[in-house]
């Protein structure tokens, strides 16, 4: 699914009463503040039925560059990893 078929959907969903440019904006605000809280603050965002977003920190590791074979060092970095909640599972199996 695309931006363009999410807001698609959820313009279906409102019979009409928002048009795509608004809905548009919302999923972008919305987006948006989830990114700036895992970043500024490291936490999770979690929405039940659906799954949560967390950051997870990716530990520092060597690792072989694939065209020369050489070994480089990979720093530690963050990560967002997201867990699938158990009613979304349910849903798609």
């Amino acid at each position: 699914m695309s931006k363009k078929d999410l807001i698609a959907a959820v313009h279906r969903n409102f019979s009409g009463k928002l048009t795509k440019k608004q809905i548009g904006e919302i999923l972008n605000a919305t987006f948006n503040a989830i990114a700036e809280n895992l970043k500024e603050d490291g936490d999770r965002y979690a929405h039940p039925g659906f799954g949560t977003f967390q950051v997870k920190v990716r530990p520092a590791r060597s690792g072989r560059n694939p065209q020369s074979g050489k070994k480089i060092k990979i720093p530690a970095m963050k990560v967002a990893s997201f867990k699938i909640a158990p009613e979304l599972k349910k849903k798609i199996n």
